[in-house]
């Protein structure tokens, strides 16, 4: 398996280390770096779908038809001229001059830097809302420099683990830039899993779709994602609007949603403030809005604030003497409402604190609950963030739920179901994902894509059992340990290779029947809601006004009895008091020794 987070530090350490023997600042070095890396994923991209477009292409004259950027934009990809390609850039001669280079306008290009810079033109020729997003500022890069950088993000590794890679190093790039760029701004990134979350409940089809704290506009992405991949085109059906103030994230957002081949229209600045603008004037307009805003802001001017409107429920507690917010989480909250239509979805994150916050934040949610509007409201454990450690909870509100639960929210306590990726990191593969989609399915009494999720489980399984796989892979390990003793010294990098493939594919496969075995043990074959204890329970709005309308899944659910491990509690206590007992007087001992040893050295 490729380690992801391996990838990220080394390409990180050696794009730093050429910034720290140039003359440049991280702010100055930052964008280009961050445009060099989109290239790299526009190429990876590019090629991907090239492939798709090839293939049964027809022919004429004995020759495959070139593909035209018509082609890419029928398949949401941006098309890349052979100027802009990453693998030209990266193959151009050091004596630039040399090569005799020039624009389409006929100007010479004489130095590496300005070749980058034309590429930068050529792609946003090939898209509209790029226009003046791309840095042009290569030339201010040492040709050695600039051509050491385009090596490191060619990296044949990033292919192998696939595009949305790189919108990972992205993350990681930007979170090591944002002491220099972005420290006062708060700004940090929404895990993809989370993302992916966001959309599963929500199951974009068509209409208007906002978010007012869009940053690099993963929200965008993964849904133009789920509409493509129902069959759909994502910009036929989807009209995407964002606001986001900080204008260098906004950039990123245009380039991340122009690779995707995604069209929108984002506003950054000061009128993209949220607490104070209504940029594109949507209110009571979206079929859907979906956030990640940033948690606990204080000091919004609540005069500015109320004058903006989309307040249904009113202000959230002011401050008398400075007549600001104290803490904007309901002010976001409300935005999210109060933007949708009379048949809108909204999926946020939110802090945790927000699920039951008192004084006029719980008046706030007495008011949204009684709407009827509160869906699904799912807690999240710690270590999903990127840069950060926190807790958090995911909102979903729909202005249109079915008759049957419209006096009922789902709760669901996802802290303890997840994946570990490292020691700082956790996420939920795409399984996971899928299981906690259809427990939502199953609360909405759509038992029919509970059955579908079955068939895939079935059909990739195809018969294998948890235990049939665990002894396919005991014996595939054994068998591994045994052909890699007996191999070859020039053979032993190959086989152990093929072999470690071959188990972490087995490996994968016994992953993926432990949960289907999770979702089934609790709702059988074919899909019979019941509320499980520590999970999920669906409450009605009578239940969670007893609970002084707290929106805290945990209050809800319950704790899950713990198996039991067969050791006496007490028995066990007095073992460890005696090892306790013993270690102290252990170190009573050295201690002596310690001070007996200093007193002979005075």
């Amino acid at each position: 398996m490729i380690n992801i987070r391996k990838l990220e530090a080394e390409l990180w350490e050696s794009a730093d280390l050429l910034r720290q023997g140039s003359k440049l600042t991280s702010s100055q070095y930052c964008m280009p770096v961050l445009a060099l890396l989109f290239l790299r994923y526009a190429y990876s991209r590019y090629k991907m779908v090239e492939a798709e477009i090839l293939q049964g292409r027809p022919m004429r004259g004995g020759r495959v038809m070139p593909v035209e950027p018509s082609d890419f934009a029928a398949k949401s990809a941006l098309y890349l001229p052979k100027e802009a390609q990453f693998d030209y850039l990266v193959n151009l001669p050091d004596n630039i001059v040399s090569a005799g280079l020039k624009s389409k306008d006929g100007h010479d290009i004489n130095s590496l830097g300005e070749a980058v810079n034309y590429a930068m033109q050529l792609v946003e020729d090939q898209s509209e809302q790029l226009t003046g997003v791309l840095p042009k500022t290569y030339t201010s890069f040492a040709d050695d420099l600039l051509r050491e950088l385009l090596r490191i993000f060619n990296n044949k590794t990033i292919d192998e683990v696939g595009g949305d890679v790189i919108g990972r190093i992205y993350e990681y790039f930007l979170s090591k830039f944002a002491k220099a760029v972005a420290s006062d701004d708060g700004v940090f990134f929404t895990p993809k899993s989370l993302v992916k979350m966001l959309v599963n409940v929500l199951e974009p089809k068509q209409g208007v779709m906002l978010d007012p704290a869009c940053g690099s506009g993963g929200m965008f992405v993964q849904t133009g994602d789920f509409v493509n991949a129902s069959g759909m085109n994502a910009n036929t059906n989807m009209t995407f609007y964002g606001q986001e103030k900080v204008e260098y994230n906004a950039q990123l957002c245009l380039m991340n949603m122009a690779v995707h081949g995604l069209n929108g229209r984002i506003i950054s600045g000061d009128e993209a403030n949220s607490f104070y603008h209504d940029a594109h004037n949507l209110a009571g307009k979206c079929d859907y809005v979906m956030a990640n805003p940033p948690f606990n802001v204080d000091k919004v001017k609540a005069e500015s604030a109320s004058a903006a409107g989309r307040l249904p429920f009113g202000l959230p507690g002011v401050n008398a003497k400075t007549k600001e917010i104290g803490n904007a989480n309901y002010l976001w909250i409300s935005y999210f409402y109060a933007y949708l239509n009379d048949h809108g979805r909204a999926g946020f994150v939110m802090a945790s604190s927000a699920t039951d916050s008192a004084n006029k934040d719980r008046d706030i949610r007495e008011k949204l609950v009684n709407t009827g509007d509160v869906d699904v409201m799912v807690s999240v454990g710690n270590n999903f963030f990127y840069t950060l450690s926190l807790p958090c909870s995911l909102w979903f509100f729909d202005r249109n739920k079915n008759a049957d639960i419209r006096d009922k929210v789902l709760f669901i306590d996802a802290r303890n179901y997840f994946t570990v990726v490292d020691r700082t990191l956790n996420e939920w593969t795409e399984w996971q994902l899928r299981n906690l989609q259809a427990i939502v399915h199953l609360y909405r009494g759509e038992t029919e894509k509970y059955k579908s999720l079955i068939a895939d489980y079935d059909q990739v399984l195809q018969g294998q059992t948890i235990d049939s796989l665990e002894d396919d892979l005991q014996e595939q390990k054994a068998d591994a340990k045994t052909y890699i003793e007996k191999a070859q010294r020039k053979d032993k990098k190959r086989i152990e290779a093929e072999m470690n493939a071959s188990i972490a594919e087995i490996e994968a496969e016994l992953e993926i029947a432990r949960q289907r075995e999770w979702l089934v043990s609790k709702y059988g074959e074919d899909g019979q809601y019941q509320d499980v204890l520590g999970l999920c329970k669906i409450a009605t709005i009578q239940e969670i006004a007893e609970k002084n309308y707290s929106l805290t899944p945990g209050a809800y659910v319950g704790v899950a009895e713990q198996e039991d491990d067969g050791v006496d509690f007490h028995e066990r206590m007095n073992e460890i008091h005696v090892e306790l007992a013993q270690l102290n007087q252990e170190a009573n001992v050295l201690m002596d020794e310690i001070q007996k040893a200093w007193e002979e050295l005075k």
